[in-house]
């Protein structure tokens, strides 16, 4: 499948070519930047490496996203959901979460509201 030409980074005066937004040197410094100045100093409290620990042994275990799977494709998991979100009173226990890939977790992030503004509220 062919793909997209490569483009100039969104850095400023950066003349690299890359398929993302930034090259890898910027992605780096765009992400610190990011975790500096604009993230909300209390989600970085509630996604700390104890969260880390917890998702990436839940993943061991949940290697596919659920959402595919139910539908018979087998789609790697890139993100684990919160079915209910910390912000609401959720927990990291197990029952409160959600293998997804990058396309479902998206979706279900939009139907509840929590990126977008939606009408739409995603119930499990």
């Amino acid at each position: 499948m062919p793909s997209y030409p490569k483009h100039p980074c969104a850095y400023p005066g950066c003349p690299e070519l890359t398929d993302k937004k930034y090259c890898e040197k910027h992605a780096k410094l765009e992400g610190q930047r990011y975790e500096r100045y604009e993230r909300d100093p209390n989600t970085k409290r509630k996604y700390g490496r104890a969260w880390k620990r917890i998702r990436d042994k839940y993943v061991q275990t949940h290697p596919f996203c659920e959402e595919c799977f139910e539908k018979g494709i087998l789609t790697p998991t890139e993100e684990v959901h919160h079915k209910l979100p910390l912000s609401r009173g959720g927990t990291h226990a197990q029952e409160n979460l959600m293998a997804l890939c990058k396309s479902c977790h998206s979706r279900i992030t939009a139907e509840m509201g929590d990126r977008w503004p939606s009408d739409k509220v995603y119930k499990y």
